[in-house]
């Protein structure tokens, strides 16, 4: 059990040094090939993804990115997309279905980026297609999340098999500071607001919402291994099933909520 309070976890969820996406990819998967658009005119580059290998098998691949430099923070909105990003995922989720390739998605963001022209695009369409596809894509599909989930931004990638979080990571429908904010009218109750959300991986997994637990250490690199270990015994567990029998389980976990 941690010994952090749930506003501590989220403090560590956001702070700059957390291991990335990128880093994971990399890391795990040094063969990868980004993919680009969304074959309607956009390629938001808060949403990374493409193709690779992982332990000599092809995965599909994605990721939230938040950039590093000033610039790519902007350019990106922190890590939270635009329609064109869900869009571009989309893509590459219906071509590892058609090409019988694994998914792997990990999550960092605030959220779906809230703006005029997000909406003027079809911000909660996306989102609703891409929960809709996944929900049905006949290939293996597990999300990591490794910073903030946040809200539908954060489950439109998180609709597949299995959900598994880093230890320092948080999933809710909102941050703490806008929950208290709209229950309470002053934001500065915030780690209160922590409590009362039970946004922590370990109340998460209590309540069966997540599956899974990694370790996470200062040490990317090892940080890197657990997510490693997880997915080739997740993956090699999920591959014995047939079609049907995915669809079936991965229904049946929805439902239950």
């Amino acid at each position: 059990m941690s010994d952090l309070s749930a506003m501590q976890i989220v403090q560590r969820s956001r702070r700059d040094n957390k291991i990335t996406g990128l880093e994971i990819i990399h890391q795990i998967m040094p063969d990868f090939m980004e993919l680009h658009g969304d074959r309607l005119g956009s390629d938001d580059p808060a949403i990374v993804g493409g193709i690779a290998t992982f332990n000599g098998h092809p995965v599909t691949v994605i990721t939230t990115d938040r950039g590093k430099t000033a610039s790519e923070k902007v350019a990106k909105h922190f890590g939270s997309p635009m329609p064109g990003g869900y869009r571009k995922a989309l893509r590459l989720i219906q071509q590892a279905g058609k090409f019988k390739r694994p998914v792997i998605c990990l999550v960092n963001t605030p959220g779906a980026f809230p703006s005029q022209e997000a909406e003027e695009q079809g911000q909660g369409a996306a989102i609703a297609q891409s929960i809709i596809e996944m929900g049905q894509t006949p290939v293996p599909i597990i999300t990591i999340i490794y910073g903030e989930g946040g809200s539908g931004g954060a489950l439109a990638l998180a609709a597949g098999d299995e959900v598994w979080m880093l230890e320092h990571s948080t999933y809710s429908v909102l941050s703490p500071e806008g929950f208290a904010s709209i229950l309470w009218k002053d934001s500065s109750r915030a780690a209160e607001a922590a409590e009362v959300m039970q946004m922590t991986p370990e109340a998460l997994l209590k309540q069966q919402i997540i599956d899974g637990i990694i370790p996470e250490n200062q040490d990317h690199l090892i940080t890197g291994q657990q997510v490693a270990r997880m997915l080739t015994r997740e993956l090699t567990k999920l591959n014995t099933l047939s079609t049907a029998q995915l669809l079936q389980q991965r229904q049946a976990r929805y439902r239950k909520f």
